[in-house]
C-alpha cells in the first residue's frame, strides 16, 4: 500500500527522518519494501538500508509555485501562447507554451482567478518532456518564433510525478504550503506544495488495522510517542429526518452484522477538489467525481469502503416509495450486472445488496451497474457496513474480482468502523458537492461485536520476553496504540480498540499484547539473555537426521532439491497415465473447499506430477535438469476424515551428461537410464543399505523395458526409469529423453543401518581377472551377479559387469554378460593357485544354478 507522508502528517507529527521512519515500522511488522521521492531531497541515516535514489530534487530557488494571471496569443504562432506568471517577483514572468490546456484561456485578458501552476526558472534541472528515454535538461534562454523564452510552466512528466505530458499542471484552487498549512503564495518552493515521499509499504494479511493511511498513522504515533489526531467525524445534517425515506432489512447477520446508511440531497455532480484528486492519485487511484473520489478517499484514509447510490434510481425501483436496502443471499438464477460490466452468476454463498425490486451489488465488494452515480445524479444515498471477512474472500475467489473494497473487508474490518465511515463520508460529500444531509444515520446492528478485555500479569512479560518491564512503561506503550489500561497491582487490565480485531482472549490474547509490546519496544532494543531453565533432555529426530542425509548424498551427486506445491488437479495428474492404461488405484482426492486457484484445486497422489511440471517450464531455460524432491502425498482413507501423507522422494534427470566444454572434442550425450541407476545406487551405498534388488517394472508412466523397480530386502521401494514418450508428450518434454524415479521414503529410510562396518584400506595388491558367461536372454544380470558373488566367497571384492553381448558366436535366445572380478585378501597376497580355484567355482556354479556356460 502506498503511504504519501503528506496525507500521513495530517493524522501524527512525524520528528524523525522518514528513512528512519521506514526501518522502524519494518521491524515493527510493517515491512516498507521502498521509498518513492517526490521533488524532496532524500536523507541520509547512518546504518538506513535505502539505496541511493535517481529521482529528481527541485531545485528551492528555481521550481516554484506560480500563477497565471493571464494567457496571451503568440504573435507569430498559433499553437503557441505565452502564459504571464506571478512567481514572486517584482514583474510577471512570459512563457512561451505550447500547452493544449491553456488554450481556452487565450485572449480573455487577466484572469479573474489566477491558474496555479509548477514554474520553473532559467537554470532550473527538469526531465526533458519530449524524450521518450528518462533524460534531464537544464533550462536556458531560447527564443521560440520570435519571442523570448527564458522560464516555463511545467507538465508533470517534467518534473517526475507521472508520464503525463497532455499539458502543464493547473490548479484552480490556491494550494497550501504542506510545511505551514497556509494557503502558498506565488514564488513558495515547489517542494513545499507539490513535494512528497511514499512509503511503499508491504502489508501482510494479519495487519488489517494498518490497510489505511490512518492506521499507519496510528503505528506511527506509537512508535514517536506522539499524539493521534483522529478525522473529524462532524456532520451538518438540516435536512428531514432520514426515518421514512429509506429501510433497511439484514436477513442474514452472521454475514452482514452492521448496515448504515445515510442521505443527501440536492448535490451537485462535479470533479472533486484538486487535494482530494492529488492525494488519490499519489494512492494510485483514478479520480472520477466528487461522490465517486469521496468513497475511494475514504477506504484508504480509515479503511472502511463506502458505496453510494443514486437515491432517485432506488425510488423509481420501489414505485415511487421509500426504498428498502435488504441484504440476503442470492434466489435461484439470480445474476448481477457489475460496474466492471460483467454479468456474473450469482452463487449461494454470496452475501447481496438487493431492493425490493432485486440485486443492487455484490456485499462489500462491487457495486452494480443500474443504480450507479451518474452525472445526473442529484440525492446520494451513501452505505457503510460491516461483512463477514471469510465470506468476502470466498466471495471474491468464486466470482474472480479484486477490489480495494474488498482486500479491506477480506482481512477484516470492524462493525464500529462502519458508522465512522459513513459519518465522515457524507460530511466530505456535503462539503465537496453541496446540498443537504439528512438527519440521523439509519444505524442496524443486529450482530453487536463483543468488546474483548485482556489480564495481563506482569510476569508474563517478563517470561516471554526475558527482560522485565515496570507495569507503568508496559502500559504506556499499549495506551499509545489505543488499548485501555488499568494497573491493578502486578496485572493490567486491557480493554483491546474496536479496530484491533487480530487480539484474542485469554491466554492467546496476553501473547498477542506481549508481542505489541515488544514490537513498539522494539526487537532490536531487546537483550540477548541465556536461558535461565536446565536444558530438557535432547533426544535426536532419527527420521529428519536420515532425511537430511538423502538430501546431503543426492546433492553430492549432482542434483539440486527443488520444493514445489501440494496442489494440483485430478485431470492434470491424469496425464502421467497414456491413453489405454488404467489410472491408479486410488482416484479420489483430498480438495480444497475454497481453492486460491482452478489449476491448485486437489492434494497430489504423486511428487513425479510436480518435478514434471517444473521440468516442462525449466526446459525454456536450460536443457539439462537433475533435479529431486522430498514431499508429501495425500492419499485418502476409506471411511476416514484424514488421508495417509506418506513421504515420497522424486529424481529427474534429463539432457546431457555433462555440460559441454570447449575443451570437449566430441558433443555430450543425453543421460540415460544407466545414470539414473548410477544414482540410486549411490544414495544406497551413501544410506549404507545392503539387500537392494532390482527386477522390470510394470508402471504405466514409465517406458516399458526400460525401467526398473528398486526392492529392499524383498520389499518394494518404488519404480525407476525412463518416462514414458506419451507422458513426455502430454509434459512437452520430448527433446531428451526424461529419466524419473520415484521412492517411498519411509521404506527405504527404514533399511538404513547407522551402525555399519567399516575397513581399512587395503595394503595388499588385488588381482583382476574378467569372465563371460553365457546365459539364456531372459536371465537378469542381477541373478548372475548375485551368483558370482556367493560363489565368490570372502576373496571375491568387486563385481562389475562392463559388456553384454549378443552376435553371431552367441547361441540364439542367449546372451554374453562379461565382468571384471576384483580378488584380494586383506592380510597376505593372493597366489595365482588361489585365485584359479575360486574362479573354477564361480563358473561351476553359474553352471549349476543358471545354465551359465562360460565363453571361450
Amino acid at each position: 500500500m502506498k503511504v504519501p507522508v503528506s496525507w500521513l502528517k495530517d493524522f501524527v507529527d512525524i520528528t524523525i527522518p522518514i528513512e528512519l521512519l521506514a526501518e522502524r515500522l519494518t521491524l515493527a511488522g510493517l515491512e516498507v519494501g521502498g521509498i518513492e521521492y517526490l521533488g524532496v531531497p532524500q536523507g541520509h541515516v547512518e546504518g538506513a538500508r535505502w539505496p541511493e535514489s535517481n529521482h529528481l530534487v527541485w531545485d528551492r530557488s528555481k521550481l516554484l509555485l506560480g500563477a497565471i494571471r493571464e494567457v496571451k496569443p503568440h504573435p507569430n504562432a498559433d499553437r503557441l501562447v505565452l502564459a504571464m506568471v506571478d512567481y514572486g517577483g517584482a514583474e510577471l514572468e512570459q512563457c512561451v507554451t505550447g500547452a493544449p490546456n491553456l488554450f481556452e484561456y487565450k485572449g480573455q485578458g487577466p484572469l479573474d482567478r489566477p491558474l496555479w501552476t509548477a514554474w520553473a526558472a532559467e537554470g532550473a534541472e527538469v526531465w526533458d518532456g519530449h524524450s521518450d528515454e528518462p533524460k534531464r535538461m537544464i533550462l536556458k534562454e531560447k527564443p521560440l518564433r520570435g519571442i523570448p523564452n527564458r522560464s516555463m510552466v511545467c507538465s508533470e512528466k517534467e518534473l517526475g510525478l507521472s508520464d503525463s505530458h497532455e499539458g502543464v499542471i493547473l490548479m484552480h484552487d490556491q494550494p497550501r504550503n504542506q510545511v505551514t498549512g497556509e494557503l502558498a503564495p506565488p514564488g513558495t518552493p515547489l517542494q513545499d506544495v507539490l513535494g512528497d515521499v511514499i512509503l511503499n509499504v508491504e502489508l501482510t494479511p494479519n495487519l488489517a488495522r494498518a490497510y489505511s493511511i490512518y492506521g499507519v498513522a496510528r503505528e506511527v504515533a506509537a512508535l514517536l510517542n506522539q499524539p493521534l489526531r483522529p478525522p473529524s467525524y462532524e456532520v451538518l445534517m438540516e435536512g428531514a429526518p432520514i426515518e421514512g425515506q429509506v429501510d433497511i432489512e439484514i436477513r442474514a447477520p452472521e454475514l452482514n452484522p452492521r448496515f448504515t446508511l445515510a442521505l443527501l440531497r440536492d448535490m451537485e455532480i462535479k470533479p472533486s477538489p484538486e487535494w482530494m484528486q492529488r492525494r488519490l492519485l499519489l494512492v494510485g487511484q483514478r479520480p472520477i467525481n466528487n461522490i465517486v473520489d469521496v468513497t475511494n478517499y475514504l477506504t484508504f484514509e480509515i479503511g472502511q469502503p463506502l458505496h453510494a447510490f443514486d437515491y432517485d434510481k432506488l425510488v423509481a425501483r420501489a414505485g415511487g416509495k421509500a426504498p428498502t436496502i435488504i441484504t440476503r443471499l442470492p434466489e435461484p438464477g439470480e445474476t448481477l450486472e457489475t460496474l466492471d460490466e460483467k454479468t456474473r452468476q450469482l452463487e449461494p454463498h454470496n452475501i447481496l445488496v438487493c431492493d425490493t425490486a432485486g440485486v443492487l451489488s455484490l456485499g462489500g465488494i462491487i457495486g452494480g451497474a443500474e443504480t450507479e452515480i451518474s452525472d445526473s445524479t442529484k440525492n446520494v444515498l451513501l452505505e457503510a457496513a460491516n461483512w463477514n471477512f471469510i465470506n468476502i474472500r470466498r466471495t471474491m475467489q468464486s466470482q474472480k474480482v479484486q477490489t480495494d473494497a474488498g482486500l479491506r473487508f477480506s482481512r477484516g474490518v470492524h462493525p464500529s468502523q462502519a458508522k465512522l465511515g459513513v459519518l465522515r463520508g457524507i460530511e466530505l460529500m456535503r462539503q465537496t458537492a453541496g446540498g443537504t444531509v439528512a438527519q440521523g444515520i439509519l444505524d442496524a446492528y443486529p450482530l453487536p461485536a463483543p468488546t474483548v478485555e485482556v489480564d495481563l500479569p506482569i510476569s508474563e512479560i517478563g517470561r516471554l520476553l526475558g527482560m522485565d518491564f515496570t507495569a507503568e512503561a508496559a502500559a504506556n506503550i499499549l495506551r499509545g496504540l489505543q488499548f485501555e489500561v488499568d494497573i491493578s497491582g502486578d496485572t493490567l487490565h486491557v480493554t483491546v480498540p474496536d479496530h484491533r480485531t487480530d487480539i484474542g482472549t485469554g491466554v492467546v490474547g496476553r501473547s498477542d499484547l506481549v508481542e505489541e509490546i515488544a514490537r513498539i519496544y522494539g526487537y532490536d532494543q531487546i537483550p540477548n539473555t541465556l536461558i535461565a531453565d536446565e536444558m530438557p533432555p535432547q533426544w535426536t529426530n532419527v527420521a529428519l537426521v536420515r532425511e537430511e542425509r538423502v538430501r546431503d548424498i543426492l546433492v553430492a551427486l549432482g542434483l539440486r532439491e527443488q520444493i514445489s506445491y501440494r496442489l494440483v488437479t485430478p485431470e492434470h495428474e491424469a496425464k502421467l497415465f497414456p491413453a489405454g492404461n488404467p489410472v491408479e488405484n486410488n482416484t479420489r482426492y483430498v480438495t480444497l473447499a475454497n481453492p486460491l486457484t482452478v489449476d491448485q484445486t486437489s492434494m497430489r497422489h504423486t511428487v513425479l506430477i510436480s518435478l514434471l511440471d517444473n521440468a516442462h517450464w525449466n526446459a525454456r531455460f536450460t536443457e539439462r535438469q537433475a533435479v529431486f524432491e522430498i514431499g508429501n502425498v495425500y492419499l485418502p482413507r476409506e471411511g476416514q476424515q484424514l488421508p495417509d501423507e506418506p513421504r515420497r522422494l522424486g529424481i529427474l534427470m534429463t539432457g546431457p551428461r555433462r555440460v559441454e566444454s570447449w575443451q570437449q572434442d566430441e558433443p555430450a550425450v543425453n543421460v540415460d537410464f544407466f545414470d539414473l541407476k548410477g544414482v540410486v545406487e549411490g544414495l544406497l551405498d551413501g544410506l549404507h543399505i545392503s539387500g537392494a534388488s532390482y527386477s522390470r517394472a510394470e508402471h504405466p508412466s514409465f517406458h516399458p523395458g526400460r525401467s526398473a523397480q528398486l526392492s529392499v530386502n524383498g520389499k518394494p521401494v518404488g519404480t525407476f526409469g525412463e518416462l514414458h514418450p506419451l507422458v513426455a508428450q502430454a509434459f512437452e518434454l520430448t527433446a531428451a529423453p526424461v529419466l524419473v524415479a520415484e521412492f517411498d521414503l519411509e521404506t527405504l529410510l527404514a533399511n538404513v543401518d547407522d551402525l555399519y562396518k567399516t575397513e581399512s584400506l587395503p595394503t595388499t595388491p588385488p588381482v583382476l581377472q574378467d569372465i563371460a558367461l553365457v546365459v539364456k536372454e531372459d536371465v537378469p544380470a542381477a541373478s548372475v551377479e548375485a551368483v558370482i558373488v556367493k560363489a565368490g566367497g570372502d576373496l571375491l571384492r568387486e563385481v562389475r559387469l562392463f559388456d553384454v553381448y549378443q552376435g553371431e558366436s552367441i547361441p540364439a535366445g542367449h546372451k554374453s554378460l562379461a565382468y571384471s572380478l576384483t580378488y584380494q585378501a586383506p592380510d597376505r597376497t593372493l597366489t595365482d593357485s588361489e585365485v584359479a580355484k575360486v574362479h573354477q567355482r564361480i563358473v561351476r556354479t553359474a553352471e549349476r544354478e543358471l545354465g551359465a556356460k562360460l565363453r571361450a
